[in-house]
């Protein structure tokens, strides 16, 4: 990967940006999305990581959309990344699907739900590829460090992205990024799932977008080493997570505002 992570992490002032759409819906939406956030971040010298999830596993109804095919979402990954030159980031749910995501992927990402299967985490690591993985809901930010302890080759970020408050609601407690950062692991904050509320859509999960900006301008005054964000054209019109995705129209504004709270907070 073209991006020095454990060299962000020395400069409190930098960070890489994670993004991209839930899901593969098509190769013309993430080439969309991949040249307009690369226009973004080389103008604002910052690292850029495409997220597209090849397929979505842990769906809430059995008629939600969970992808286009594996094969041929996988294939549209790898078309953004030879076109644009960007590192890839999808999720991986099962064992079975770490080899043939790793030949794409240049970070795995652990879903929530899935970070205390140590199958899933010992696997992802053993392929060299880095690992993402997202603070499950239910844990305290002190239970990761057991979590990053399953694996020795010291390519894991602790990814947070808000904690169960009550049914359908998340809130986040930014004590978390500095505990989970006693680590020693990147520490990503994902600033659109902390905004999700889970089922509040009856089928779906809707969100919160509107808090999007200042929670992440929160989260950078507080430090972090990675941002995730998901983000669409349109996202009312995205196959998954639509109620949470930032519009891509606001996503500059997001990372120069963000940029000037970690230059003053870390000045």
């Amino acid at each position: 990967m073209n991006i020095d992570i454990q060299k962000i992490q020395k400069d409190p002032k930098s960070f890489f940006l994670i993004a991209g759409p839930c899901v593969v819906e098509s190769e013309e939406n993430c080439m969309l999305i991949a040249e307009s956030v690369k226009t973004i971040t080389d103008k604002l010298d910052i690292p850029y990581v495409f997220k597209a999830s090849f397929k979505k596993a842990n769906r809430l109804s059995a008629g939600s959309f969970s992808g286009i095919g594996d094969d041929k979402a996988l294939e549209i990954l790898q078309k953004v990344k030879v076109k644009y030159g960007l590192p890839i980031c999808t999720d991986v749910h099962e064992t079975i699907e770490i080899d043939k995501a790793a030949k794409v992927a240049d970070i795995l990402q652990i879903p929530a739900f899935l970070c205390r299967q140590t199958d899933l985490v010992v696997k992802a690591a053993e392929s060299g590829c880095w690992v993402n993985i997202k603070k499950g809901q239910f844990l305290a930010p002190e239970d990761m460090a057991k979590i990053a302890g399953k694996v020795s080759n010291g390519k894991i970020m602790l990814c947070e992205r808000g904690s169960s408050f009550g049914y359908r609601n998340l809130v986040v407690d930014f004590r978390a990024l500095l505990i989970m950062k006693e680590t020693g692991c990147p520490i990503v904050y994902d600033a659109t799932h902390s905004l999700q509320l889970p089922g509040g859509g009856g089928a779906v999960s809707t969100g919160q977008p509107q808090y999007v900006i200042p929670m992440a301008k929160a989260a950078a005054s507080i430090g972090f080493d990675g941002l995730f964000v998901e983000t669409h054209p349109n996202p009312s019109e995205g196959l998954s997570d639509a109620g949470a995705m930032l519009p891509l129209e606001k996503l500059e504004q997001m990372l120069t505002e963000i940029l000037a709270v970690k230059k003053a907070s870390h000045a």
